[in-house]
């Protein structure tokens, strides 16, 4: 990945915080036929330091479990908000005009030596803190057990775990904090106006980017 100085994102605990809040990661592995990208709900458990375990799931017939390369570590990429930047929110504009667009992102990238695991308890017990993890906003939170054990244990035998022992992380945010103050509230402030997850969130991290340092 192509990492600006200034784009680095270093900090651990903002690295963790983007893979658990944004959970979907792209699993990319090298397969006999070339590179084979699966996006996978992970788990993120912060033990051992200092990077930590990533565990998730995928279907039995899912051929990535047999055909990934044991010579080659696994990527799994998490995304975090993301939006155009219009080259219209920047003070600049209007002193220079010398402004052009850009998208905004927040990534981190998690390698690491894939295992397979078919042991019935621990598929079982990954399931049961994925379904706490998701569950735990809803008034009414699901729990494996509600389901029958008979109908548990027919999926579980259809199902593959996965685990990666992180070796490292890295972080790129890109977040306006190559523009100036006037520019960032610009930004910050065009990007709230549009609403939605991605672009409210983006403009919280644009708006708070010097607080966090």
């Amino acid at each position: 990945m192509y990492l600006p100085p200034y784009f680095e994102e270093q900090r651990p605990d903002a690295l963790q915080k983007l893979m658990r809040e944004h959970p979907l990661g792209m699993l990319v592995t090298l397969d006999p036929g070339g590179l084979n990208a699966n996006p996978i709900p992970f788990l993120y458990d912060p033990a051992p330091a200092p990077f930590g375990t990533l565990r998730a799931h995928v279907a039995r017939s899912n051929p990535v479990w047999k055909t990934f390369s044991r010579d080659v570590d696994a990527l799994v990429l998490f995304q975090g908000p993301q939006a155009y930047v219009s080259p219209s929110w920047y003070a600049s504009k209007k002193e220079h005009g010398k402004v052009v667009p850009t998208w905004n992102y927040m990534v981190v990238q998690a390698t690491g030596p894939l295992r397979v695991i078919e042991d019935a308890a621990w598929l079982q017990g990954l399931l049961a803190q994925l379904t706490d993890r998701h569950e735990a906003g809803h008034q009414a939170p699901w729990k494996l057990d509600d389901a029958p054990a008979d109908y548990i244990a027919k999926l579980l035998d259809a199902i593959v775990g996965l685990e990666i022992p992180v070796a490292g992380l890295t972080g790129k945010w890109k977040v306006s904090q190559n523009r100036s103050a006037a520019d960032r509230a610009g930004v910050a402030q065009g990007l709230a106006a549009l609403g939605g997850s991605d672009a409210l969130g983006m403009a919280a991290e644009v708006a708070g980017w010097e607080k966090q340092r």
